[in-house]
């Protein structure tokens, strides 16, 4: 998924020292323009002025639910990997590798940028369409960064019983022994949890690692070790709660229905990043350099399979240079 909106530059703050510590942090998700006419209903959940990554994970969107019709053209990326996790509704991905797949609910798509690629994604059929989708974006670490672009496909995903009538499946990285099989390059967890009306789960977490909660349909309660269970955080759909790290495990307590919650982790990432339209990188003039070549037409991002010349040209860049944006949480 593409940024049609371009943030301007971030302030340099001071950055958060250390471990964040355990946190209950409730942020709000915002609406965003996605496609001018298209009119789609996008609200991103990441990043936050105060909370740039969870982990490596960099950014989350969740585009649904609605009806609507999807064509968003070719576009590049740098130093991240997309991953896309429908909820409802089909969505036809095509890319510079010769990716020409139809992801549909069950399945991961995974997209490793590396130095350079471009894809397109667009709604099945010439009609509107149920759709609703997560589009989440990973920061890569140094050594990947630089590297060849890949692509994968999964529609078998490791499931994990939580008890109860609850259930996880293990979209990337690696909750509770189970891993999935999806190409990761640092220590991470995307998962979604499904907890039946009512129920109380304990999640087992590493404590060396952040995390945050993000309710997908349905509400939860959210009990830490620093909270007892009337001081719990209640979290409704549009909101992210962060966590913080330094924790061993949440309770989670669902609402009086069937509760979908997709839970994020990992390694705080060890590197300052400067994140602007669909690229991650480490300072301004290579963020710079990468939107020249998109608009060059350069061979670094190739030709999406499928497509011509339609593309979706890159804003202009603030007039005041790109710093990191700091976790101040």
């Amino acid at each position: 998924m593409t940024r049609f909106d371009a943030e301007a530059a971030p302030v340099d703050e001071d950055p958060g020292a250390g471990s964040p510590g355990p946190r209950r942090a409730l942020l709000e998700a915002r609406e965003v323009p996605l496609g001018g006419v298209r009119a789609m209903s996008v609200h991103r959940f990441l990043p936050q002025r105060d909370l740039p990554l969870v982990g490596a994970w960099c950014f989350l969107d969740r585009f649904g639910p609605q009806r609507t019709r999807m064509r968003v053209e070719p576009h590049p990326h740098i130093g991240l990997q997309t991953v896309t996790w429908p909820l409802a509704g089909e969505v036809h991905h095509r890319d510079t590798l010769g990716s020409d797949v139809v992801i549909e609910r069950g399945a991961l798509n995974i997209m490793t940028s590396g130095a350079g690629i471009a894809h397109s994604e667009y709604s099945v059929g010439d009609e509107p369409i149920p759709l609703d989708a997560l589009q989440l974006w990973v920061a890569l670490p140094e050594g990947r960064r630089h590297g060849a672009p890949d692509f994968e496909r999964h529609d078998d995903l490791p499931m994990l019983d939580l008890g109860g009538g609850a259930a996880a499946t293990v979209v990337v990285g690696e909750l509770a022994g189970a891993v999935s099989p999806a190409t990761m390059h640092t220590p991470i967890v995307g998962a979604e949890l499904r907890l039946p009306a009512g129920s109380v789960v304990d999640l087992p977490l590493e404590a060396a690692w952040e995390y945050a909660v993000v309710p997908v349909f349905g509400s939860v309660r959210v009990v830490g070790a620093d909270a007892s269970a009337a001081e719990s955080d209640a979290v409704d759909p549009g909101a992210l709660l962060y966590l913080g790290d330094r924790r061993d495990s949440i309770r989670l307590i669902a609402g009086d229905e069937e509760t979908t919650v997709f839970l994020l982790g990992g390694e705080p990432f060890g590197d300052e990043i400067v994140m602007w339209w669909n690229f991650v990188g480490r300072s301004h003039d290579e963020i710079e350099v990468a939107r020249e070549a998109w608009e060059a037409a350069s061979d670094r991002f190739g030709h999406v399979v499928g497509h011509g010349d339609e593309r979706i040209p890159a804003p202009p860049l603030p007039h005041v240079r790109l710093t990191p944006r700091r976790r101040r949480l």
